[in-house]
Protein backbone atom coordinates (compact mmCIF):
# COMPACT_ATOMS: atom_id res chain seq x y z
CA UNK A 1 0.00 0.00 0.00
CA UNK A 2 2.82 2.70 0.55
CA UNK A 3 4.10 1.55 -2.59
CA UNK A 4 1.81 2.49 -4.31
CA UNK A 5 0.94 6.00 -2.56
CA UNK A 6 -2.47 4.78 -0.80
CA UNK A 7 -0.77 5.62 2.95
CA UNK A 8 -0.68 9.60 4.08
CA UNK A 9 0.27 11.31 7.26
CA UNK A 10 -1.59 14.57 7.30
CA UNK A 11 -1.27 15.57 4.18
CA UNK A 12 1.91 14.05 2.81
CA UNK A 13 2.48 10.27 1.11
CA UNK A 14 4.18 8.46 3.15
CA UNK A 15 6.83 6.16 0.56
CA UNK A 16 8.89 4.03 2.89
CA UNK A 17 7.84 1.91 5.73
CA UNK A 18 10.43 2.45 8.05
CA UNK A 19 8.45 5.61 9.25
CA UNK A 20 8.12 5.68 12.78
CA UNK A 21 4.71 6.76 13.88
CA UNK A 22 4.26 8.16 17.80
CA UNK A 23 0.19 7.65 17.12
CA UNK A 24 -1.89 6.90 14.67
CA UNK A 25 -3.17 10.60 14.39
CA UNK A 26 -3.37 11.28 10.64
CA UNK A 27 -2.37 7.87 9.17
CA UNK A 28 -5.03 7.43 6.45
CA UNK A 29 -5.37 5.11 3.61
CA UNK A 30 -7.47 5.86 0.60
CA UNK A 31 -8.44 8.53 2.07
CA UNK A 32 -9.67 6.89 5.21
CA UNK A 33 -8.43 7.35 8.85
CA UNK A 34 -6.42 4.03 10.19
CA UNK A 35 -8.17 3.22 13.78
CA UNK A 36 -6.24 1.35 16.43
CA UNK A 37 -6.78 -2.36 16.19
CA UNK A 38 -9.46 -4.13 18.45
CA UNK A 39 -9.49 -5.11 21.42
CA UNK A 40 -9.24 -9.35 20.97
CA UNK A 41 -12.27 -10.83 21.43
CA UNK A 42 -13.01 -14.61 22.17
CA UNK A 43 -16.38 -16.71 21.61
CA UNK A 44 -17.14 -20.43 22.40
CA UNK A 45 -19.84 -21.42 20.21
CA UNK A 46 -22.29 -24.76 20.36
CA UNK A 47 -21.62 -25.45 16.71
CA UNK A 48 -24.26 -28.04 15.64
CA UNK A 49 -23.69 -30.88 13.15
CA UNK A 50 -24.51 -30.32 9.95
CA UNK A 51 -22.75 -27.01 9.26
CA UNK A 52 -19.79 -26.54 7.54
CA UNK A 53 -16.73 -25.03 9.23
CA UNK A 54 -16.56 -21.68 6.09
CA UNK A 55 -18.04 -18.91 5.28
CA UNK A 56 -18.81 -20.39 1.98
CA UNK A 57 -19.05 -23.63 1.02
CA UNK A 58 -19.08 -24.62 -2.75
CA UNK A 59 -22.02 -27.16 -2.81
CA UNK A 60 -24.28 -24.44 -0.80
CA UNK A 61 -24.28 -26.28 2.21
CA UNK A 62 -25.16 -24.12 5.42
CA UNK A 63 -22.05 -22.78 6.96
CA UNK A 64 -21.46 -21.80 10.48
CA UNK A 65 -22.07 -18.52 9.91
CA UNK A 66 -25.84 -19.02 9.02
CA UNK A 67 -26.19 -19.96 12.45
CA UNK A 68 -23.70 -17.34 13.88
CA UNK A 69 -26.18 -14.17 13.04
CA UNK A 70 -28.23 -15.02 15.50
CA UNK A 71 -25.62 -16.52 18.41
CA UNK A 72 -23.53 -13.02 18.45
CA UNK A 73 -24.14 -9.65 20.00
CA UNK A 74 -25.14 -7.53 16.95
CA UNK A 75 -21.74 -5.19 17.85
CA UNK A 76 -18.98 -8.11 17.49
CA UNK A 77 -17.61 -7.28 13.62
CA UNK A 78 -16.09 -10.47 11.84
CA UNK A 79 -14.99 -13.15 13.31
CA UNK A 80 -12.77 -16.19 12.55
CA UNK A 81 -12.93 -20.21 13.97
CA UNK A 82 -9.88 -21.08 15.49
CA UNK A 83 -9.39 -24.42 13.45
CA UNK A 84 -12.12 -26.51 12.03
CA UNK A 85 -15.30 -28.70 13.29
CA UNK A 86 -15.74 -31.27 10.30
CA UNK A 87 -19.26 -31.44 9.25
CA UNK A 88 -21.00 -33.80 10.83
CA UNK A 89 -18.32 -33.41 13.79
CA UNK A 90 -20.35 -30.97 16.67
CA UNK A 91 -19.74 -29.02 19.78
CA UNK A 92 -17.61 -26.44 20.86
CA UNK A 93 -15.67 -23.91 18.70
CA UNK A 94 -13.50 -21.18 19.39
CA UNK A 95 -13.97 -17.71 17.43
CA UNK A 96 -11.92 -14.57 17.45
CA UNK A 97 -11.45 -11.46 15.76
CA UNK A 98 -7.45 -11.51 16.19
CA UNK A 99 -6.29 -13.14 13.04
CA UNK A 100 -2.45 -13.07 15.06
CA UNK A 101 -4.42 -15.46 17.76
CA UNK A 102 -6.34 -17.37 15.79
CA UNK A 103 -2.86 -18.50 14.14
CA UNK A 104 -1.36 -18.85 17.28
CA UNK A 105 -3.76 -21.23 19.06
CA UNK A 106 -3.89 -23.64 15.62
CA UNK A 107 -0.14 -23.76 15.79
CA UNK A 108 0.88 -27.48 17.07
CA UNK A 109 3.45 -26.43 18.93
CA UNK A 110 1.26 -24.15 21.00
CA UNK A 111 -0.21 -27.66 22.60
CA UNK A 112 -3.33 -26.59 23.48
CA UNK A 113 -5.49 -29.61 24.75
CA UNK A 114 -8.80 -30.29 22.97
CA UNK A 115 -11.16 -33.20 24.50
CA UNK A 116 -13.73 -34.96 22.20
CA UNK A 117 -16.37 -37.38 23.35
CA UNK A 118 -16.68 -40.12 20.25
CA UNK A 119 -19.86 -42.70 20.04
CA UNK A 120 -18.31 -45.79 18.65
CA UNK A 121 -19.19 -49.14 17.66
CA UNK A 122 -17.34 -51.95 17.66
CA UNK A 123 -15.04 -53.95 19.98
CA UNK A 124 -11.79 -51.99 21.77
CA UNK A 125 -10.46 -52.24 24.89
CA UNK A 126 -9.03 -49.51 27.30
CA UNK A 127 -5.74 -51.22 27.22
CA UNK A 128 -5.31 -50.38 23.02
CA UNK A 129 -6.93 -46.81 23.93
CA UNK A 130 -4.12 -46.52 26.56
CA UNK A 131 -1.37 -47.39 23.31
CA UNK A 132 -2.61 -44.63 21.66
CA UNK A 133 -0.89 -42.09 24.52
CA UNK A 134 2.04 -43.35 22.44
CA UNK A 135 1.21 -41.95 19.24
CA UNK A 136 0.62 -43.67 16.35
CA UNK A 137 1.06 -43.31 12.66
CA UNK A 138 -1.40 -44.61 10.02
CA UNK A 139 -1.00 -44.67 6.26
CA UNK A 140 1.88 -42.43 6.55
CA UNK A 141 0.54 -40.11 8.57
CA UNK A 142 2.38 -39.75 12.42
CA UNK A 143 -0.38 -38.79 15.28
CA UNK A 144 0.96 -37.57 18.55
CA UNK A 145 0.11 -38.36 21.61
CA UNK A 146 -4.28 -38.84 22.52
CA UNK A 147 -5.17 -39.84 26.14
CA UNK A 148 -8.33 -42.07 25.20
CA UNK A 149 -10.49 -43.87 27.95
CA UNK A 150 -13.56 -46.01 28.25
CA UNK A 151 -16.41 -43.53 29.47
CA UNK A 152 -19.16 -46.44 29.55
CA UNK A 153 -20.03 -49.27 26.94
CA UNK A 154 -23.40 -51.00 26.32
CA UNK A 155 -22.59 -54.25 24.35
CA UNK A 156 -20.34 -52.89 21.11
CA UNK A 157 -21.16 -49.48 21.67
CA UNK A 158 -19.20 -46.99 23.95
CA UNK A 159 -18.61 -43.59 24.67
CA UNK A 160 -14.53 -42.40 24.46
CA UNK A 161 -12.87 -39.54 25.58
CA UNK A 162 -10.28 -38.32 23.63
CA UNK A 163 -7.65 -35.44 24.73
CA UNK A 164 -5.17 -33.97 22.01
CA UNK A 165 -2.91 -31.40 21.43
CA UNK A 166 -2.32 -31.32 17.66
CA UNK A 167 -5.86 -31.68 16.05
CA UNK A 168 -4.74 -32.97 12.85
CA UNK A 169 -7.66 -33.23 9.82
CA UNK A 170 -10.22 -35.74 11.14
CA UNK A 171 -7.65 -36.97 13.55
CA UNK A 172 -10.09 -38.48 16.34
CA UNK A 173 -12.26 -40.53 13.62
CA UNK A 174 -9.26 -41.41 11.37
CA UNK A 175 -7.16 -43.05 14.92
CA UNK A 176 -10.78 -45.06 16.13
CA UNK A 177 -11.37 -46.06 12.45
CA UNK A 178 -7.92 -47.38 12.31
CA UNK A 179 -8.72 -49.56 15.38
CA UNK A 180 -11.58 -51.46 13.83
CA UNK A 181 -14.53 -48.69 14.97
CA UNK A 182 -17.43 -46.88 13.51
CA UNK A 183 -17.59 -43.57 14.79
CA UNK A 184 -21.60 -42.50 14.86
CA UNK A 185 -21.17 -39.45 16.47
CA UNK A 186 -18.58 -36.84 17.55
CA UNK A 187 -18.47 -33.76 20.37
CA UNK A 188 -15.76 -31.62 20.90
CA UNK A 189 -16.20 -31.16 24.81
CA UNK A 190 -13.48 -28.68 25.67
CA UNK A 191 -10.67 -26.45 24.20
CA UNK A 192 -7.67 -25.81 26.78
CA UNK A 193 -9.43 -24.06 29.88
CA UNK A 194 -12.92 -23.20 27.63
CA UNK A 195 -15.99 -26.13 28.24
CA UNK A 196 -19.16 -26.86 26.47
CA UNK A 197 -20.82 -27.48 29.42
CA UNK A 198 -24.82 -26.81 29.04
CA UNK A 199 -24.26 -24.21 26.24
CA UNK A 200 -27.35 -24.81 23.69
CA UNK A 201 -26.57 -26.27 20.55
CA UNK A 202 -26.35 -23.01 17.82
CA UNK A 203 -25.66 -20.63 20.89
CA UNK A 204 -22.50 -18.33 21.77
CA UNK A 205 -20.62 -16.63 24.71
CA UNK A 206 -18.01 -14.09 24.76
CA UNK A 207 -15.11 -14.76 27.04
CA UNK A 208 -14.46 -12.23 29.55
CA UNK A 209 -11.58 -9.84 28.77
CA UNK A 210 -9.51 -11.01 32.05
CA UNK A 211 -10.24 -15.29 31.61
CA UNK A 212 -9.10 -14.05 28.06
CA UNK A 213 -5.48 -12.78 29.48
CA UNK A 214 -5.28 -15.19 31.93
CA UNK A 215 -5.21 -17.76 29.27
CA UNK A 216 -3.14 -15.83 26.74
CA UNK A 217 -0.44 -15.40 29.55
CA UNK A 218 -0.33 -19.37 29.56
CA UNK A 219 0.07 -19.52 26.13
CA UNK A 220 4.17 -19.73 24.96
CA UNK A 221 5.66 -17.39 22.86
CA UNK A 222 5.13 -17.54 19.40
CA UNK A 223 7.80 -17.93 17.10
CA UNK A 224 8.80 -15.75 14.24
CA UNK A 225 7.80 -17.37 11.27
CA UNK A 226 11.52 -18.52 8.94
CA UNK A 227 12.34 -15.93 6.55
CA UNK A 228 12.30 -17.85 2.88
CA UNK A 229 15.89 -17.23 0.92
Amino acid sequence: MIAEGRVKLGEGVIDTPSTVLTSLKGVTVDGKPVKAPEATRLFVFHKPAGLITAERDPADRPTIYTALRNALPPDTGRVMPIGRLDFNTEGLLLLTNDGAFKRQLELPATGVPRTYRARAFGPVTQAQLEELIEGIEIDGMRYGKIDANMERSTGRNQWIELTLTEGKNREVRRVLEHLGLEVSRLIRTAYGPFRLLDLPKGAAIEIDSKTLEKFRKTLPEPRPEPRSS
